[in-house]
């Protein structure tokens, strides 16, 4: 199956849940509305459970396991069933998926907690992955270098945006140095040792910028804002946007 074949008939239509995660409601909600019409665009029906909140992360992180399993908790009521949960951030899917099953280790929980992890996914992981899609209609005639998120290892988010970026038309994925490296925003990791977060984002860029590309992308939005928000800081040129913005320009394109 690929993006240009006809939707699924509504007897076979899937649905999914929608978690927006913290960043799209207060800074990116164009990635969440870009997320929303690619699903639709493939068939797929998108229902938003009105009384979800963040992952639970930002305490994870800061060791107050306390509240983040709280957080969790109300996660797990608010995406109860058996339905896939898509999120546009692979730290937020990151989070349900290995984070929530780690502080819940020796909870009475730890069931429903693996089960919201299992049906959780990133947007691209779960086109490639779930839906068998491996190829991208349109055209986006750019030079483009993709952020790999540390959140995104072990996960099926690297290896499924690879795959639809590079069959885009006119897209061209950049090579560049340290490209594995952390970018330095870690979460509360910024807030609480700022100057080493800063300067290992300045050192990511260094890297980023050395083949000139025309965008940052990546499909994780804490890194893309951390990155893009140190070029704007240091009078650096370097535009970012959404993986899922670059797939529904392209279908636009098609």
């Amino acid at each position: 199956m690929n993006a240009t074949q006809e939707p699924p008939c509504p007897s076979q239509k899937k649905q999914v849940l929608l978690m927006g995660t913290c960043l799209c409601d207060a800074f990116y909600t164009e990635a969440a509305k870009a997320t929303v019409l690619i699903l639709e665009h493939l068939g797929v029906e998108v229902i938003f459970p009105e009384d979800q909140t963040c992952c639970g992360q930002p305490a994870f992180n800061s060791g107050d396991w306390k509240s983040s399993r709280k957080v969790a908790r109300h996660a797990v009521k608010v995406f109860q069933g058996d339905l896939p949960i898509i999120v546009p951030s692979g730290s937020c899917a990151a989070m349900h998926q290995h984070g929530n099953p780690l502080q819940f280790e020796k909870e009475d929980d730890l069931p429903a907690i693996e089960d919201m992890g299992r049906r959780t996914f990133e947007l691209t992981d779960y086109i490639v992955h779930e839906l068998g899609i491996t190829t991208w209609p349109g055209k986006f005639d750019a030079k483009i270098a993709f952020h790999h998120s540390c959140h995104t290892r072990g996960t099926g988010t690297r290896e499924a945006a690879a795959t639809l970026l590079s069959s885009i038309d006119k897209l061209e994925l950049v090579e560049y140095g340290q490209k594995e490296q952390c970018c330095g925003f870690g979460g509360t990791f910024c807030v609480t040792f700022p100057n080493i977060s800063g300067k290992m984002g300045t050192l990511k860029l260094d890297h980023l910028l050395d083949d000139k590309p025309d965008l940052l992308v990546s499909a994780d939005l804490s890194c893309m804002m951390h990155l893009g928000g140190l070029a704007e800081k240091q009078g650096r040129s370097l535009p970012y946007r959404h993986i899922s913005q670059i797939l529904l320009e392209a279908l636009k394109n098609s």
